[in-house]
């Protein structure tokens, strides 16, 4: 079924995340309150990049282009964040609690601090009339950490979340919207 050529997809969404633990989640799985990853400013960005190969005759009549490399990445801008939140979007980190002073305290670096996680991660873009987007892969935060305290605005995490391959396709991102139903 073929979705509307008209749709303009306006607005932002919701980030979900979840541990990978050898398969992919489906969408209503990893999309639950308990898996956001905060409140989204700035909204997301999905960029699939691909790096080529070119072989041409000498008088130009004939070619050929493979794909030798691709890259896919998601950035987000997180709004709300906390160290949970940040332990996620960094390796090489621990977390430690004392319930009883009320404080959670994050050690960032150090290779005695690597956790060797994976993440999946989705986007989810609602849209009543038009139909849902989700964004899906597998992989970390490539970014780093950032954070800002500014006067006059927010701080903001902005993660950027290389992909791995999620199966024996070798598929980067997995991309799915709503369309209209047949009857």
């Amino acid at each position: 079924m073929r979705t509307n050529p008209d749709k303009i997809t306006l607005g932002s969404g919701k980030a979900y995340i979840m541990e990978y633990t050898g398969t992919m989640p489906e969408v209503t799985a990893i999309c639950v309150d308990n898996n956001l990853l905060g409140k989204i400013q700035g909204g997301a960005e999905l960029s699939y990049t691909t790096e080529t190969h070119e072989e041409r005759d000498d008088l130009g009549t004939v070619a050929k282009v493979i794909v030798t490399n691709e890259e896919a990445v998601l950035k987000l801008g997180l709004i709300t964040f906390n160290g949970d939140t940040m332990a996620k979007m960094a390796d090489r980190c621990k977390v430690t609690e004392d319930k009883t002073k009320g404080t959670r305290t994050m050690h960032i670096g150090g290779a005695g601090n690597a956790q060797g996680k994976e993440w999946v991660v989705c986007f989810h873009h609602e849209d009543k009339k038009d139909g849902d987007i989700w964004v899906m892969g597998r992989g970390a935060n490539q970014a780093g950490l950032t954070l800002a305290f500014a006067v006059d605005a927010g701080s903001k995490l902005e993660p950027e979340i290389k992909f791995l391959p999620s199966d024996t396709d070798g598929t980067l991102v997995t991309y799915i919207e709503n369309i209209k139903k047949s009857s």
